[in-house]
């Protein structure tokens, strides 16, 4: 189904009974809002490739956004999370709606058997927001950019959700056991995006672990593992390269040379700071910015 408003379209593929693809674009420059009941047996995840999108809930009294390249992930089975989206101008959204068996049957060594589903997992609820992957980011343009015969295009599509599924949920080759990505409860989801949040406003002095779980008021042991299951990364080292992509971002600005731009980024020394930038990049700072001007 293709619908069209002004400069705005969206479009629906049903895959598969429990499995649906909503392609939203909004190239207007006026909100765009869409809604639809969705019952709590199914998964939300949202792909936000540009522009920005807000989730409504109760009314609009709770709201989060989707951020530009971000996604995110929503599964509550204790009651009904219907779509309330407000859409931004130039924004472009992925959807996908799939049931929990329908995941499981996927991502479970034996369909029959779903560990989320156990008692001790049924009623919990998850969120995650991550970034949205290189390769996942190519997969979700090949869907927007499928100009496939109309007979075979939700094959294609199908095909190619399913390899969206399994780079976003890809599995570490260091991670034991079998994979389910809900590892982290909405209880603590709060308090590690807290913790994100303080480390990169206080990226030049930042804090210890153990500061910032007593400041969060989560135990070092639950920040660890949230922070890697949420962002993919230790504490540390999101930081580190959060640390060199603002630097990289202050060197195009042109405002602040390569010492100054150390000191912002929490390096003492010129030499620490280029040797890090150098490790991140390949090149060091002053040659990055030549490179530029050239």
């Amino acid at each position: 189904m293709l619908k069209n408003v002004g400069e705005s379209t969206f479009e629906e593929i049903i895959l598969e009974k429990g499995f649906y693809v909503f392609h939203f674009q909004n190239e207007s420059n006026e909100i765009q809002n869409f809604e639809r009941e969705i019952n709590s047996t199914f998964i939300q995840m949202h792909f936000c490739l540009r522009g920005k999108s807000k989730f409504l809930f109760n009314n609009g009294s709770y709201s989060f956004d989707v951020l530009d390249n971000r996604s995110i992930l929503l599964y509550n089975p204790q009651r009904i999370l219907p779509i309330n989206l407000e859409i931004q101008p130039k924004t472009t959204l992925i959807s996908l709606l799939i049931s929990i068996e329908k995941f499981h049957s996927l991502f479970s060594k034996d369909a029959g058997y779903i560990p989320f589903l156990s008692d001790e997992n049924s009623n919990r609820k998850f969120y995650d927001d991550a970034e949205i992957k290189p390769n996942v980011s190519i997969v979700l343009q090949q869907i927007i950019n499928a100009n496939i015969n109309s007979s075979i295009k939700e094959l294609y599509i199908k095909g190619k959700v399913y390899e969206l599924l399994s780079l976003h949920f890809q599995k570490e080759e260091n991670n034991d056991g079998e994979y389910c990505p809900f590892l982290v409860d909405e209880e603590n989801v709060l308090k590690i995006r807290k913790a994100k949040e303080i480390i990169i406003s206080r990226m030049a002095e930042p804090p210890s672990l153990q500061e910032l779980s007593s400041e969060i008021g989560l135990n070092l042991k639950k920040l660890k593992e949230g922070f890697k299951q949420i962002y993919g990364d230790t504490v540390y080292s999101f930081l580190l390269d959060y640390k060199m992509e603002h630097a990289r971002k202050l060197l195009e600005s042109n405002q602040f040379n390569v010492n100054e731009v150390g000191v912002k980024v929490g390096y003492s020394t010129a030499s620490h700071f280029i040797a890090a930038f150098k490790k991140k990049f390949g090149t060091t700072p002053k040659k990055y910015v030549m490179s530029l001007n050239k």
